[in-house]
């Protein structure tokens, strides 16, 4: 009975310090690290909900920009801090799903050395073209690629970038051969598809919204099984003749593994709530983004899921890193 005694004792504590310690929280400030530099997609959805947490929670949320190695330094610096909730980082696809089979020595793995937070948003891929491009629809481009294999050519911001990827499943979904010509990122690959030295960029929407709303750039279609909020007009690629097909980039905050479970629900609760604001998602969806928000455990799965889809894609394709 003694022994029963205490091992209840010791778990009512346990709970109670839990309890405590989730009250407690956060007693200082929040470092946000953003895996990827100031300005681009991943920082303007980490500046929106660190700014509100900041303001409608009283927290201290600093934002942190730690770019390099496609993301791969930010999510490290996350996965090797302290896990007391006082370090957190935005991750997406390509550093949480595709790099773990991309990097034959990545310096974390998500599954063990990260917990999951919540879900932020999603970001399809849009398919353009120049504006003097012949191509006005997909299956205009399934055409000439047919008729002419491997000579018809497409940009993407790099190997191993969700665009590349997405392409190469596309491809083999449509049966098709394309030329890649991969590019340190997308500046000079937009320069490329306007002035026409490329035929076709896949790129995140909030990267060529400028262009194709000046008029340089065409959009063909969106990745995304439904169309997307910022191009209301664009059909996707499962309207264009392939059902089914999906390609997106996501958006989630991570914390180091093993940070208390009431942590992880608090920050979960708080961040789910600011993604209900009407000006965050006029903010958000007006960068291209699809609000999520969600559970730890659906984050978890979608991120499981797409790990294994991404490494028979990478497989596939025979995908190296440079």
């Amino acid at each position: 009975m003694k022994s029963i005694f205490r091992i209840l004792t010791a778990l009512l504590l346990l709970a109670l310090s839990s309890t405590v310690f989730a009250q407690q929280y956060p007693s200082r400030a929040i470092k946000m690290i953003v895996p990827f530099p100031a300005g681009g997609g991943t920082d303007i959805f980490a500046r929106t909900v660190g700014q509100k947490l900041n303001e409608n929670f009283k927290w201290t949320v600093v934002p942190e920009n730690r770019p390099g190695a496609g993301g791969n330094l930010g999510i490290e610096a996350v996965a090797n801090s302290a896990p007391d909730g006082y370090t957190i980082g935005l991750g997406q696809t390509s550093n949480l799903a595709i790099n773990p089979s991309l990097y034959p020595k990545l310096p974390y793995a998500p599954s063990k050395d990260l917990s999951p937070i919540v879900l932020v948003a999603s970001s399809p891929l849009v398919i353009v073209v120049s504006a003097n491009s012949p191509f006005k629809t997909f299956a205009d481009i399934v055409a000439a690629a047919k008729g002419k294999p491997d000579q018809v050519t497409y940009g993407s911001p790099g190997n191993g970038t969700v665009a590349h990827l997405g392409m190469e499943l596309l491809q083999k979904t449509a049966g098709i051969n394309l030329q890649h010509i991969p590019y340190k990122g997308s500046a000079q690959a937009l320069t490329d598809i306007v002035g026409g030295q490329i035929q076709i960029y896949a790129s995140s929407v909030p990267t060529a919204m400028g262009q194709i709303k000046d008029g340089r750039l065409r959009a063909i279609a969106v990745t995304s099984l439904k169309r997307s909020a910022s191009l209301p007009e664009t059909p996707t690629i499962a309207e264009s003749g392939w059902p089914g097909f999906e390609a997106i980039t996501w958006f989630g905050f991570v914390a180091p593994a093993k940070t208390p479970a009431p942590i992880i629900k608090e920050l979960n609760a708080n961040i789910n709530q600011i993604l209900k604001l009407p000006e965050v998602r006029t903010k958000l969806m007006g960068e291209g983004g699809e609000i999520l928000g969600g559970t730890p455990e659906q984050f978890t799965a979608l991120l499981n899921k797409d790990t294994a889809r991404w490494a028979r894609v990478i497989q596939d394709a025979n995908v190296k890193i440079d």
